[in-house]
């Protein structure tokens, strides 16, 4: 399974207030600009969000591949589902965790490795 990346949309890639129908908010360029360096050094890049968990109709999914068009240039794959490929996730909400251990891990731990 080839690895990959995934970036959380809303207020990690795109500003958010509230959820908007197929609104998506205007980029936040850090984030941007990682995402066009992952993706010229070869990296696997998908958009996470739960947008598309009950995305019958693709409605949100079009939105987020013209988003995608706009802003990184490219269309990138969208998904709602981790599997054994991702190697990161990206997430406004996330908080990380020592590998088998349960216990939270500060920014500080993190910036170590």
């Amino acid at each position: 399974m080839e690895p990959w990346v995934g970036v959380d949309l809303d207020g990690t890639l795109a500003k958010y207030d509230k959820y908007d129908g197929t609104n998506i908010g205007e980029p936040i360029e850090p984030m941007l600009t990682r995402i066009r360096l992952w993706l010229a050094e070869g990296t696997k890049v998908k958009i996470f969000t739960a947008r598309v968990s009950h995305d019958e109709d693709g409605e949100h999914r079009r939105a987020i591949d013209k988003w995608c068009g706009k802003h990184i240039g490219q269309k990138l794959e969208t998904t709602c589902t981790k599997d054994f490929g991702m190697v990161e996730l990206w997430d406004d909400r996330a908080v990380a965790v020592e590998k088998n251990t349960g216990k939270a891990v500060t920014l500080n731990e993190l910036w170590k490795h």
